[in-house]
């Protein structure tokens, strides 16, 4: 596999598996609920790997 579809696939992982083991209220960070940050986390996380994934992808050097 290359190294740019396992970079997309983190996202999608941190999106599917992540409430899994985040599913908990008692924590709280900022004042949000463990969950909720998990996903306000997530929604940073994809914004940045694909950010990185248009960067290094070689089919938008023609561009």
């Amino acid at each position: 596999m290359k190294t740019l579809h396992v970079l997309a696939l983190i996202p999608v992982l941190c999106l599917v598996v992540g409430p899994v083991f985040a599913n908990s209220v008692t924590p709280y960070v900022l004042g949000m609920a463990f969950l909720l940050f998990w996903v306000l986390l997530s929604v940073f996380i994809t914004s940045l790997c694909m950010g990185l994934v248009y960067v290094f992808d070689s089919a938008n050097k023609g561009i």
